[in-house]
């Protein structure tokens, strides 16, 4: 009996095209993962950025009503100099857990320090003994008219060589007229 029948394997060619698909697939795998981690860091740091800048607004808003429940100027607290309602500067807002009274950015606009986070309770303020975070917070008031100031928070972060910038503006009125 004659056998005509002929083992083949895989040429080289073969072998070389399927290895090469096979790259290529585990290359755009790879690529898309690693795209989908880099938006999901970029979007929890500006859901973080987003809610300090709140936090911010808030801040002012509650100097505000204080103010207003214990019969002051309403801008006492706020302005660098309470006795000229035209003044402002830029401040920058603490914890509600550590102070009411926000912090001076001595320097002009960008001087504010970088914000630390509380690991156990999340909070973020100035505590030294708090980690530092990547999170730089600065208000900016401005006089509109006698009864409105507008605020303007911008909250700056780097990842590695890019800097991010997330910015909010609101108007406060004065409520005790």
């Amino acid at each position: 009996m004659i056998n005509t029948s002929k083992k083949r394997g895989f040429t080289i060619v073969e072998s070389l095209v399927a290895i090469t698909i096979l790259v290529l697939a585990v290359t755009g795998a790879t690529s898309g993962i690693q795209t989908g981690i880099s938006s999901y860091i970029y979007s929890k740091d500006q859901i973080i950025a987003f809610y300090l800048a709140q936090e911010g607004f808030e801040q002012i808003r509650n100097i505000r009503d204080v103010n207003g429940l214990k019969s002051q100027n309403w801008l006492t607290g706020i302005s660098s100099n309470s006795s000229d309602p035209c003044y402002f500067g830029n401040v920058c807002i603490v914890s509600p857990v550590e102070s009411v009274s926000p912090i001076r950015c001595n320097g002009g606009a960008g001087s504010c320090p970088v914000l630390r986070q509380n690991a156990s309770s999340g909070f973020f303020g100035y505590n030294s003994l708090w980690p530092t975070t990547i999170f730089k917070r600065e208000i900016t008031l401005s006089q509109v008219n006698a009864n409105e100031v507008s605020i303007t928070v911008t909250v700056d972060w780097s990842k590695g060589i890019t800097n991010r910038q997330f910015k909010a503006k609101a108007n406060i009125l004065n409520w005790q007229q």
